[in-house]
């Protein structure tokens, strides 16, 4: 086996037992008797657990922003709205592990590498497309921004838990994710308020 195909074999049967027990569960131990090879040899290639971790996280992360952002290719906005469900409902689908492996906490303390920042950097994409809109239908392109925070979060907690659940299947989950958040922005107030008596 090459350096290159040993680091691969290291990091899918990382990716499987960060998915199946998370970054503490994990030992360096467990992931060089999977693959068959002696403790320094995991540290060559990462110098730890913790490489190969950010390593894996990395991969998925740029994976699933990939196939989220190529799949934005509609003109119309619900199109895009489908689009951006399916591609995330695929991912969590196709790669399951790599999915599990992001939803679960980072062990290290940053910014980045975690499904928080991942869903940022989705939101951004969406934020320029929603912004858009917004100025041509006379609504504050400045809060393009929460609103995409918003509809991504929601579609990546629903896909959460249909990681587990796996039931309607994925078209109908689909449809009614863009049912909600589509027919939720097409009722859109320009200046919403609240309706309770709270005082602020």
């Amino acid at each position: 086996m090459t350096g290159e195909e040993r680091r691969e074999q290291l990091l899918a049967v990382g990716r499987v037992l960060f998915a199946e027990r998370g970054y503490e569960g994990t030992s360096v131990e467990e992931i060089a008797h999977q693959a068959g090879v002696s403790k320094p040899v995991v540290y060559e290639h990462f110098g730890g657990k913790e490489g190969l971790y950010a390593v894996v996280v990395d991969r998925e992360m740029r994976r699933l922003l990939d196939m989220v952002t190529s799949a934005l290719t509609g003109g119309h906005p619900r199109e895009l709205l489908e689009q951006a469900a399916f591609a995330l409902l695929d991912y969590i689908e196709q790669y399951t592990d790599g999915f599990r492996v992001l939803v679960r906490d980072s062990p290290v303390a940053q910014s980045t590498g975690t499904f928080a920042s991942l869903i940022s950097d989705i939101a951004t994409q969406v934020e320029d497309i929603l912004g858009h809109e917004f100025e041509q239908r006379g609504f504050d392109p400045s809060l393009a921004p929460l609103y995409a925070q918003a509809l991504v979060g929601m579609v990546a907690l629903t896909g959460q838990w249909w990681l587990e659940a796996r039931r309607p299947p994925k078209a109908e989950v689909a449809a009614h994710l863009v049912n909600l958040s589509w027919n939720g922005l097409s009722g859109l107030e320009q200046r919403p308020r609240l309706i309770g008596h709270r005082k602020y």
